[in-house]
């Protein structure tokens, strides 16, 4: 951390010829000033370019045009490059001079640095500690470490027959840790409930049960995200996470709809075989510490950022930081064994650094050497970067979850927000490519953009594959386009790179190319519904010693490739059973009075099944609805 002596404004420097109708005149108001070649540090020379004699394949009357649009385009002679003077220099300087007055020698700026980053890491580590591993709890033991997805029950028939793959449905207890900002976690694909279809709100299914919303009176379906659930009883906090014993109490009914703690739980008024409720006074002070440790980040990397000139030393020691922050505490991996956490994001690290060494080589040394606007860089370039790399904090609150097509047609807000960030863009790269035509290097960035979009357009053209542009993918894309030294470039880098960080750190390398079963994910497959033709009911209402029941008859033969059927009631599979076992229908006897019962039905194939319908509803009064078409 050295500071760079000898340093001024060029403003003595002489006049040059500059040919630009537009701009003739470059005011101080803009935020940055262009400065002669001749006169910037450090900058390479540009010599004039070849004339382009495509020109002559065009008619007469389009060739004055094109010349002149290829004049505009080269910018202007010679070319301009873009320098920062800083506002209040002597206030943005003294950092440096700070350091330079006390530490004059180079070792001795180096010794301060080794330092400098043994406080940093001995701080960081022993934060980190205290959040990732939970003292015991008094006679339940160690918590485990759960995700803000967990759940106790899987979907469709995971649980296979009777939901006896999920057992035990009561009388145990779990000792477990919800990690911090589970409250923003949604469902990303429809979700049956009942009849229901639930989608881009927290799975929460029941509440409190009775009016003073007391805790020994709240139980949620066993679907139920836990650390939602445990966020909407009250049990833990949001902001910060916590540790507590969650008790399995078998079948209940009549799950409420309550809206507790910016949750809205979803309501089920019928019965479902597993409940689970958290015991009150178990709670324990295992606080998920990512804010604090943010602070221990900040703190860290503005100390270097303000005290530091060399671009080598300020980028390597952000990127390292600004990575195992992310990594290890504010968006870590989904995983409940937290060295395995560790494993995998020094197993990221490698690769993310070799992209960032290209980054740096080719954009962010050529915009920040020579800048000593240390507050400015402080605050655009490193804010933009602590922007993008918390994206789970900031970019995440766009209503747009996956730019897929389901996505932007279905998700509440999406298309606004989509055309927001569309102009957006468009906007920036218009201010962008002409900062880059005054310093001459429009025509390259043409090009190099061109391929790329070329290259997109050819993968667009694979068959059978969906290309998906992640955060990490257009932080690499659009950096180049920020390699000036402008404020506006500043912000713009720093925010890319930081999404950059985060999609590696959290997500790691996904391929740009992927299959349309990995963007679906749990969503329906798109295969073939059973037709279920009105059931026979019978409710036995004046004969006591029986209950009542429905039949469904099965239509044969079933379909090519499909070789079975599976009934959900009540989102439980209650048969599966094979076409070379089967009988010509099936009866269902009433499980408990007075409530509705829903069932749903979906073909076997092989050891998989296809999609389920939506679900029929054999009502409380007797009467039976049919199922509304599509899958559920």
């Amino acid at each position: 951390m050295e500071p760079q002596d000898g340093i001024h404004d060029d403003e003595g420097a002489p006049p040059q010829a500059y040919r630009d109708d537009e701009n003739a005149s470059i005011h101080s108001a803009e935020s940055a000033v262009v400065i002669a070649n001749s006169d910037a540090s450090n900058e390479e020379y540009y010599s004039p370019q070849e004339p382009y004699y495509a020109s002559k394949y065009m008619p007469p009357h389009l060739q004055g045009v094109w010349k002149s649009v290829v004049v505009w385009v080269k910018g202007p002679q010679p070319p301009r490059p873009w320098k920062i003077h800083p506002f209040f220099p002597k206030i943005q300087t003294a950092p440096i001079q700070l350091l330079h007055n006390y530490f004059p020698k180079r070792k001795h700026k180096v010794t301060l640095l080794i330092f400098f980053y043994a406080c940093w890491l001995l701080t960081f580590s022993l934060v980190l500690h205290r959040s990732a591993f939970a003292a015991d709890i008094p006679g339940y033991g160690s918590p485990v470490r759960v995700r803000c997805t967990d759940r106790f029950w899987r979907d469709g028939n995971g649980c296979g027959l009777n939901g006896d793959l999920c057992r035990p449905f009561e009388n145990t207890t779990m000792s477990f840790r919800c990690p911090a900002n589970c409250k923003r976690v949604q469902l990303l694909n429809p979700h049956a409930v009942g009849d229901q279809m639930a989608n881009y709100r927290p799975l929460v299914v029941g509440g409190p049960t009775d009016k003073e919303e007391t805790l020994e009176n709240t139980y949620y379906r066993a679907d139920s995200f836990i650390c939602g659930a445990a966020i909407h009883a009250g049990f833990i906090n949001d902001a910060s996470g916590g540790c507590g014993v969650v008790a399995q109490i078998g079948e209940k009914t009549d799950y409420p709809s309550v809206s507790r703690k910016h949750i809205k739980s979803i309501a089920f008024d019928s019965y479902f075989p597993r409940a689970f409720s958290f015991l009150p006074g178990t709670a324990s002070k295992c606080r998920d510490l990512r804010w604090p440790l943010l602070g221990v980040s900040l703190t860290f990397t503005v100390l270097l950022s303000l005290f530091t000139t060399s671009p080598a030393v300020f980028f390597a020691s952000i990127f390292w930081g600004v990575f195992f922050h992310v990594a290890l505490a504010s968006d870590p991996p989904n995983l409940t064994d937290y060295y395995s956490i560790v494993s995998i994001a020094l197993g990221r690290f490698l690769p993310a650094s070799f992209c960032m060494y290209a980054v740096y080589r080719f954009a962010v040394r050529r915009q920040l050497q020579g800048c000593h606007a240390q507050i400015e860089k402080t605050i655009l370039w490193l804010g933009g970067c602590w922007t993008g790399a918390l994206n789970n904090y900031t970019f995440d609150k766009i209503p747009i979850e996956r730019l897929t097509p389901h996505d932007i047609k279905h998700q509440p807000g999406a298309i606004p927000a989509l055309i927001i960030v569309v102009l957006t863009l468009f906007f920036i790269a218009i201010g962008q490519a002409w900062a880059l035509r005054v310093e001459g290097r429009l025509p390259r960035y043409l090009a190099i953009y061109g391929t790329l979009v070329a290259g997109i357009l050819a993968l667009v053209a694979v068959p059978r594959m969906n290309v998906r542009i992640h955060h990490y993918i257009l932080g690499l894309l659009l950096v180049p386009g920020t390699s000036m030294q402008t404020r506006p470039s500043l912000l713009f880098q720093g925010i890319l790179i930081g999404l950059f960080i985060n999609g590696i750190a959290r997500w790691g390398f996904d391929s740009i190319l992927q299959t349309p079963g990995e963007l679906r994910g749990d969503a329906p497959v798109g295969s073939l519904l059973p037709i279920i033709t009105a059931p026979i009911i019978h409710n036995n209402l004046h004969i006591h010693h029986l209950k009542p029941n429905i039949t469904f008859d099965w239509q044969f033969p079933f379909p090519t490739h499909y070789d079975g059927m599976s009934v959900l009631v009540n989102d439980v599979e209650r048969y599966h059973e094979y076409v070379d076992r089967m009988e010509e229908s099936w009866t269902w006897t009433r499980h408990m009075d007075g409530v509705n019962e829903y069932f749903r039905f979906g073909y076997l194939r092989g050891g998989g099944r296809g999609d389920y319908t939506k679900a029929g509803v054999w009502r409380a009064d007797g009467g039976w609805t049919d199922m509304a078409p599509g899958p559920s």
